[in-house]
């Protein structure tokens, strides 16, 4: 099993914008950041991501989740 380390909301927008997701126009004003991509069959996946120093585990697992990616992945790209 991979243990997730404690990351910043600055560490997930550098990880979601590797993979494509841009900032979502009139979104995210406030405590939260809103980022999205066009996946290759047209569905626009919209990640919401707390302005936090440490994000705790299980809202990480809600984020990748919703990016449609894995721990693995994750990890991979955050280095």
């Amino acid at each position: 099993m991979v243990k997730l380390p404690r990351v910043s909301y600055s560490d997930i927008i550098k990880v979601l914008s590797k993979v494509g997701f841009a900032y979502a126009p009139k979104r995210g004003k406030g405590s939260h950041i809103a980022m999205y991509k066009v996946d290759e069959d047209g569905r626009r996946r919209l990640v919401i991501i707390p302005r936090k120093k440490n994000i705790p585990k299980g809202t990480l697992l809600s984020i990748l989740k919703q990016a449609g990616l894995s721990k693995e992945e994750f990890l991979e790209l955050l280095k």
